[in-house]
């Protein structure tokens, strides 16, 4: 569907007036709730006018209709002519490929573990076939489980190596999750770990391997066994890939229970998302709230505050998830997007980013809305902690929406016994603006179906803003032109090509420097 440029819309004009003529109101209460998560977005400007606006909005991008086109596995990814059909592979229905493929990935588990098989994992991916991986075990792993998970993602040797030690290659299973079965870095780390093996000498190493891929014929001529090959689909993007075959090695330390649970909730998300009301439906009003920041009135990243530290990785999977689907300048139709697309992502967990960049928050000149996640009830025994957490939690969210004032800072200055002279000099510096915007996500407890509908409503989130900034989320083609370079580059620095006539000063000087023939000179 052909969408007209978003600054054009009288629609667009309409939102743009009414978050700016709305004040963000301290006093109002707004918590949605949806799939067991809370989602409080008190800390955000709104109005009757702004969600008319929305309203607007949407139906001029024909949002209803765009939005069942996803979940019917149209072909919504333009720019690659396919579907974005995630959704399918966490439908407790699905298509009789996707549940052939689930059937196969449970069993394997199962059989592996009832037969105590595999002491070592050893996961070798980058990107999508990693982050979702990593995320999944350091929330339900943290504690340890009886086997032990490593992950191989950077070219760098140091990856590999670090991975590999110290294990024993008779008790270790590699996992090579890669979509297309060529993405450099895994391949190379792949091929080491295959000589590791070999240098054992297991009689066939093959068997210690299993590849999780969209080219299941390439993994079968590299060697695999066509029954250690897990299949997905062209139409799965990396960053949407948790819910497939890659999430496998998860589920041989956390469980086929928490795969099963992480599915569920995101179900039960894409069924909010498809079926509730514009003004009560979570996705959609994160992505309007988020996009009134970035576009109306100019917040150039979001920070991620995850006050529960097994929550970590949730970081790097949503940057991924995010700043690779809207990090786009262009539409549909490649045409220049004349407004700010999608913020930079990047946050830390609190309470360490309290004592890391919240200063930056609180006072800097540019500040950055805040997504503050956190789980109500505590599963440790030291409920003390829990409450410390959640008062913190709370504190900081308040103190960037109310700020203080230097006639506040003043009073309280005089109140500890300062001189005049030196408590007003000290307010200007304690004054702190507020009026900063925020989102509070609840969920009940870290479980595996919260987790799942957490990952789906950013998501839905996503998709909502690429269809309102008239952006194609599902491609990213912005990295393709650093991986055809570096082949020519690798190609010259092992002194196999000659170097390129067309490479800028610095990079030709760095390539011959680089070059065998020059790096004993260094």
């Amino acid at each position: 569907m052909t969408l007209p440029p978003l600054h054009t819309l009288s629609e667009w004009q309409q939102f743009c007036t009414a978050v700016t003529d709305t004040t963000l109101d301290k006093h109002q209460l707004r918590v949605f709730q949806a799939a067991g998560i809370h989602f409080d977005l008190s800390a955000q400007r709104y109005s009757q006018n702004i969600e008319h606006a929305i309203h607007a909005l949407l139906q001029a991008r024909h949002f209803d209709k765009q939005r069942q086109a996803l979940f019917d596995g149209a072909e919504i990814n333009s720019t690659e002519q396919r579907p974005a059909w995630h959704i399918m592979l966490r439908n407790p229905q699905p298509t009789e490929e996707v549940a052939e493929e689930r059937k196969r990935v449970l069993e394997f588990v199962r059989r592996t573990d009832s037969d105590r098989r595999w002491r070592n994992i050893v996961h070798i991916g980058i990107g999508g076939s990693d982050w979702g991986v990593r995320l999944a075990n350091s929330a339900f792993g943290y504690a340890g489980t009886w086997r032990n998970i490593r992950y191989v993602a950077n070219i760098d040797g140091h990856a590999i190596e670090a991975g590999l030690a110290g294990l024993d290659p008779r008790d270790t299973l590699i996992v090579v999750a890669t979509k297309s079965f060529t993405t450099a870095e895994t391949m190379a780390n792949a091929q080491r770990a295959l000589e590791w093996l070999q240098a054992a000498n297991i009689d066939n190493p093959f068997n210690h391997i299993i590849a999780v891929t969209a080219k299941p014929e390439k993994a079968e001529q590299w060697g695999v066994p066509k029954h250690q090959i897990f299949k997905f689909w062209d139409w799965v993007g990396g960053r949407f890939s948790l819910w497939s075959a890659v999430g496998v090695a998860a589920g041989l330390t956390v469980g086929s229970g928490v795969l099963a649970g992480l599915l569920n909730g995101a179900h039960a998300m894409d069924q909010h998302f498809l079926n509730a009301p514009i003004p009560e439906n979570m996705p959609i009003q994160m992505a309007m709230a988020e996009i009134a920041n970035r576009s109306v009135l100019g917040y150039g990243s979001r920070n991620l505050a995850v006050y529960d530290s097994r929550l970590a990785n949730l970081i790097p999977y949503l940057q991924q998830l995010e700043m690779e689907s809207l990090g786009k300048s262009v539409d549909h139709l490649g045409q220049p997007i004349n407004i700010p697309t999608g913020p930079v992502v990047w946050g830390m967990p609190g309470t360490d980013a309290q004592h890391t960049f919240f200063q930056w928050l609180h006072q800097g000149t540019d500040g950055a809305p805040v997504d503050f996640i956190v789980c109500q009830h505590e599963d440790h025994r030291w409920k003390d902690h829990h409450q410390q957490l959640l008062a913190h939690c709370l504190a900081q969210r308040e103190a960037l929406l109310n700020g203080k004032t230097e006639k506040e800072a003043y009073a309280e200055n005089i109140a500890t016994g300062m001189s005049e002279e030196q408590a007003l000099l000290l307010a200007k510096h304690r004054k702190q603006p507020g009026g900063r915007p925020s989102n509070l996500i609840v969920l009940p407890q870290l479980t595996p179906f919260a987790l799942g509908a957490l990952l789906a409503l950013y998501e839905h989130k996503v998709f909502v803003e690429g269809l309102v900034w008239g952006l194609n989320p599902f491609d990213q083609w912005g990295v393709e032109l650093g991986k055809v370079l570096a082949r020519g580059i690798e190609q010259e620095i092992k002194g196999q090509q000659k170097v390129s006539t067309q490479h800028n000063p610095s990079t030709k000087y760095w390539v011959e420097k680089f070059s065998d023939k020059e790096s004993h000179m260094l």
